[in-house]
């Protein structure tokens, strides 16, 4: 057909029985062609050399006229160039994709930084516990434990003077929901200032348990640079941590008669027998609370405790402890066991020793002062401060200590049945004799 100029009612019009071209004038490349189904697109064609070149550019629906002229004009100039016009398409697709691959990228890293902006302390503590949880004791668990809690649950017992019938949340709690981000030194002086009204020493443990907290956050790729270690260390921070005074009460020689007096006379003799053997041993509170009938060997007169330090530590079976011991019914595999607790051991004997002391005109003392009391009436009977420790679950302070030091159970013995003989000598007891204590039976509930 010749050529015309391409319009759109001549490309309407244009109708072959079969495929046909309608070929513009103003575009010599350009073409209209229509398939045998009556769809109708524009298309260059061209040579290149000796290949012949044909290219659909779209839908005449899709383009208009002179939109498809000037890319016909394009894709000639490209030829003009010696450049193969399916090959620069190719290339600019190609472009588009790694462009578009690029941007969603961009797009994607966005995305996980806001999402890594908006990490809260809730979603990054339990993490923290997960990785370094390992490394703590008991005691830490519980303190990373109760620092989170929410609070609301009602107080059964144990409860404080002035407390009220629900627990407080923890002194985290308030941390969780913030962003990381977030945790200023003014955000955190805030936190302190509030938390030492509940009580400085407790808010200066949990300071520590977030400062702690921020520095592991720092060294991990996760949480870097969106976390700022050093908020806690400024002075706007710290000026609002309160100093721990060390404690130092313990038991004088004198108080000994009266303790022993009121402590013996407790209605509950597995109370009594808990109280005495504390200060006898010198362990701590919990290490004794959890102590199994199978770690107590009375032939061979040891005591395996579960150590914080050490993992266990045996520390002798002393006389009068043998014959407290002993006479504790056995309910079942504790010791210090309890028919009313649901764990079926002592769980809070801190309210019968602090009725005792009430009853004994005596100073309030904590179960952490009888600890403190067995270290301090060892010195009485000039024991090496070594025995002590290793009796204690003390870790060792000196080099000797640490690497030339393994004393054998018998050694222990013979010093910790002296200061065991001199305490119970100034309260006005009878230590048994070996051959007693060795007649000893449990007692079968």
């Amino acid at each position: 057909m010749p050529r015309q100029r391409l319009t759109l009612p001549r490309i309407a019009a244009f109708k072959p029985k079969s495929e046909g071209f309608l070929w513009d004038e103003d575009a010599p490349q350009l073409a209209v062609r229509v398939r045998a189904s009556g769809s109708k697109n524009f298309i260059f064609q061209s040579g290149l050399g000796y290949r012949d070149i044909r290219i659909t550019i779209g839908s005449v629906d899709a383009w208009t006229i002179e939109a498809a002229r000037e890319e016909a004009r394009r894709y000639q100039r490209m030829i003009d160039e010696g450049k193969d016009p399916r090959d620069v398409l190719r290339q600019e697709v190609e472009a588009r994709k790694a462009e578009e691959v690029a941007r969603q990228a961009v797009a994607d890293a966005q995305q996980v930084e806001q999402r890594r902006q908006a990490l809260t302390v809730a979603d990054a503590w339990p993490a923290y516990v997960a990785a370094r949880s390992h490394k703590w004791g008991d005691s830490s668990r519980r303190d990373h434990e109760k620092a989170i809690q929410p609070g609301g649950e009602r107080i059964t017992r144990g409860r404080k003077k002035g407390q009220g019938e629900f627990s407080l949340p923890g002194m985290v709690y308030s941390l969780l929901a913030e962003p990381l981000k977030d945790l200023t030194s003014e955000r955190l002086a805030a936190w302190m200032q509030e938390n030492n009204e509940r009580g400085p020493t407790e808010a200066a443990k949990n300071y520590r348990l977030v400062r702690a907290f921020l520095n592991w956050c720092a060294e991990r790729p996760e949480y870097s640079g969106i976390v700022c270690p050093d908020a806690c260390r400024t002075s706007e921070v710290k000026d609002h941590v309160r100093a721990v005074k060390a404690k130092g009460d313990s038991l004088q020689r004198e108080q000994l008669p009266l303790w022993f007096k009121h402590v013996r006379a407790l209605r509950n003799p597995v109370h009594a027998a808990y109280l005495q053997t504390l200060l006898l041993t010198g362990p701590r509170r919990e290490e004794l609370t959890a102590l199994r009938w199978e770690d107590v060997d009375f032939q061979w007169k040891t005591v395996t405790i579960k150590d914080k330090v050490e993992g266990q530590r045996i520390i002798p079976l002393t006389p009068y402890v043998a014959a407290l011991l002993a006479g504790l019914p056995r309910r079942n595999e504790w010791v210090f066991s309890s028919p009313s607790a649901e764990s079926g051991r002592l769980q809070e004997p801190l309210k019968p020793h602090k009725n005792a002391m009430e009853a004994a005109g005596l100073p309030p003392f904590t179960l952490h002062d009888l600890r403190r009391s067995f270290g301090t009436l060892a010195e009485w009977v000039e024991c090496p401060v070594g025995v002590v420790a290793q009796i204690q679950g003390h870790k060792p302070s000196a080099l000797a200590e640490k690497h030339y030091r393994r004393r054998p159970i018998d050694l222990l013995r013979m010093w910790h049945v002296k200061i065991e003989g001199w305490i119970l000598e100034q309260a006005g007891i009878s230590q048994p004799s070996e051959e007693q204590a060795a007649g000893l039976r449990v007692v079968k509930a």
